[in-house]
């Protein structure tokens, strides 16, 4: 793939836009096994195999990525909204290229799978992947999703039981269960569940006369929340650790 095609793909702008960074010599790009490239590339047509690629703009190195897999620990009041109401969107956090990632001819850029409310933080991943999103969304699939949450009332073991065996919640007649529950403390609730309503953790605790205080989600299939990523931060997920969202 040209060059300039290969910077398009991954969100460096126009197709002019790349080129001109590459004739500008703001592009170096890595040579096999990962060593240094030993001059920087100012053809904007020559030709790279994209298989392991890494390159270097103005600075900042990036890996070619066919598709874009992000996690992202969310911090608190941000919104998973292009254009939020109130609080920061979550997108500010990532990188120009993330977010303009082109698909089938139009910038659009990583999304993000499912949201979290805006009070809400921990684990959110982000794709231009359109078939992972909604294979992660529906649900018919059951990706488990781990939230630790911090209640007002003291819990007890009638709460833990009716959240286990199933509410009702106001908008829909069927019961909705947690696949797991477990108190951590006397305020603290660690709730796993294979659907995603709206609000549901917090319409689910007032339906046991509950109130959720703090949310948080720590884990997503198989793959927890990296103990190392601070809010705020993010990260590329790898293939061991998409087949372990895929695998729970």
């Amino acid at each position: 793939m040209q060059l300039q095609d290969i910077l398009y793909s991954q969100g460096f702008g126009t197709r002019r836009v790349c080129a001109g960074l590459i004739q500008q010599g703001h592009v170096q790009v890595f040579g096999s096994g990962g060593a240094e490239l030993s001059q920087t590339c100012t053809d904007a047509s020559a030709e790279f195999d994209t298989e392991g690629l890494r390159f270097k703009v103005q600075g900042v190195v990036w890996p070619y990525a066919e598709k874009a897999y992000l996690v992202l620990n969310k911090p608190t009041a941000t919104e998973c909204s292009q254009k939020p109401s109130t609080y920061p969107s979550i997108y500010t956090l990532l990188p120009s290229p993330l977010r303009m990632r082109p698909q089938k001819g139009a910038v659009q850029g990583v999304q993000a799978v499912g949201r979290l409310d805006q009070d809400t933080t921990g684990m959110l991943l982000l794709t231009d992947d359109g078939k992972f999103i909604h294979r992660m969304s529906s649900p018919r699939h059951h990706v488990p999703k781990v939230y630790e949450v911090r209640v007002k009332h003291p819990l007890d073991e009638r709460q833990i039981n009716k959240l286990l065996e199933g509410v009702v919640l106001e908008d829909d007649p069927k019961p909705v269960r947690a696949a797991a529950c477990e108190a951590t403390g006397e305020f603290d609730l660690r709730l796993t569940l294979t659907e995603g309503k709206y609000h549901q953790v917090k319409r689910m605790l007032a339906a046991v006369s509950n109130r959720v205080e703090g949310l948080h989600r720590s884990q997503i299939g198989g793959l927890k929340l990296p103990a190392d990523l601070a809010p705020g931060q993010w990260r590329w997920l790898s293939s061991d650790d998409l087949a372990l969202i895929a695998g729970a």
